[in-house]
């Protein structure tokens, strides 16, 4: 065998248990042989269709949950990128030939990622075992009374009846999950608020938590009006997810703030929140990025803590980085030091672009890879509005429904 290549495609094929590739879209990809003789399907009945379309629920069983359950399933794993494992599912397949019959199947499925060159899912494998024998066998009045089970059988029908609480359980976890889910975001969308902002027609904002765990890390945004028609924006990131980070979050939010209508200087407002972040347990490394406009003097001045620098993109799509006053994180010198600040000026017209870092950064992957990334989309969108452009970068950049990490992102027509 040694030297010969491998046909993974007719390896696949012959497999005896029964699979099913499909995409992120939920559209069957690939299908082996033995899902071919489960199913009794063919090749040309399956491919390229909906998944749920060619597996819809039996429309005659009023609790039937194949369709919700295997969805659940395949969004977790679009989620988290792990694999999943399902309980026993009773999931009734169309019986080829008549329209609107149905035939009752159990199944033992698991759900695997296949991943990308960009480390997303890119396909999942879907790997079924038919047990509707092995269930009907242990049903209720399916064997004679009189006959006793085997040791082997017991164990058999012990397994099945645990699996199937088992669900039950896993269900009430997920349900449970996902109700501190909706309080944790809720709670970070509270804190994300920004009077300010209200007044400002040219700005655009967008926020979109992380995907998996509590889905709440650190990030924030604001906007700050200041007197003589000047304003702030900033972004931040509080290192760590869940409900502890956001809650440092909301602090340095809200000192920050504070200390930029008192100082009204980004750099000595940044230097204000490193000296408080040193007393707030889970604050230390915490990065941020403050911007000055001053719609006057066409000036912009800014100060960044250990942040990805901000881009002003002018109106023939070239991007220039804002990196010229860039500093450790806060917190994270042992003495204070004074806080750098640099100043630009800007033509109307230009675009200010402040961003944390789930919006660029991949794993695996250079940071520069991702602000190249972000200067292309950048030029290309430059003549849209800041809420079409938000979206349109969002795309652009593939996290549109979220990404590993917090995305705060603060785009403003000057």
């Amino acid at each position: 065998m040694q030297g010969t290549e491998m046909d993974y495609a007719a390896l696949f094929a012959a497999t005896p248990s029964p699979y099913l590739v499909v995409t992120p879209q939920l559209v069957i990809a690939e299908v082996n042989q033995a899902y071919l003789a489960a199913t009794r399907r063919t090749r040309e009945d399956l491919i390229g269709q909906q998944l749920f379309l060619a597996f819809p629920d039996n429309p005659a069983d009023p609790e039937a949950d194949g369709v919700r359950n295997l969805m659940a399933s395949l969004r977790r794993v679009l989620t988290s990128g792990q694999p999943d494992t399902m309980a026993l599912q009773k999931y009734d397949i169309p019986i080829v030939g008549r329209p609107g019959a149905f035939e009752e199947r159990w199944w033992s499925p698991v759900n695997t990622p296949i991943p990308g060159p960009d480390g997303n899912v890119a396909w999942i494998i879907h790997r079924v075992e038919d047990v509707t024998e092995y269930v009907r066998s242990h049903a209720p009045g399916a064997r004679r009374s009189s006959k006793q089970l085997t040791e082997r059988e017991a164990l058999e029908a012990e397994l099945y009846a645990r699996a199937r609480e088992l669900q039950v359980l896993n269900e009430e976890l997920r349900q449970a999950h996902n109700r501190e889910r909706q309080v944790a975001v809720t709670l970070q969308e509270a804190m994300l608020q920004s009077p300010d902002l209200a007044r400002h027609e040219n700005v655009a904002v967008r926020y979109l938590p992380a995907t998996g765990s509590l889905n709440v890390c650190g990030d924030w945004y604001d906007v700050v009006d200041l007197p003589d028609g000047r304003f702030a924006v900033a972004v931040g990131d509080v290192v760590g997810h869940g409900l502890e980070a956001a809650a440092v979050m909301g602090m340095l939010r809200s000192a920050l703030s504070a200390a930029i209508r008192a100082l009204e200087r980004p750099a000595q407002a940044m230097e204000v929140v490193g000296l408080y972040a040193r007393s707030v347990d889970g604050a230390l490394n915490t990065t941020a990025v403050m911007a000055m406009v001053d719609p006057r003097s066409r000036l912009i001045i800014y100060s960044n803590a250990g942040h990805p620098p901000p881009v002003l993109v002018h109106p023939d799509g070239v991007c220039e980085f804002l990196d010229q006053a860039t500093d450790p994180p806060l917190g994270a010198r042992p003495q204070h030091v004074p806080r750098p600040q640099a100043g630009l000026t800007y033509t109307p017209g230009d675009l200010l672009v402040l961003y944390t870092d789930g919006l660029i950064e991949r794993r695996d992957e250079h940071i520069e890879a991702g602000l190249g990334r972000l200067a292309d989309a950048l030029g290309r969108y430059s003549t849209l509005s800041p809420d079409r452009l938000a979206d349109a970068l969002l795309a652009e950049l593939g996290v549109a429904g979220g990404a590993r990490d917090d995305i705060g992102l603060v785009i403003v027509r000057l």
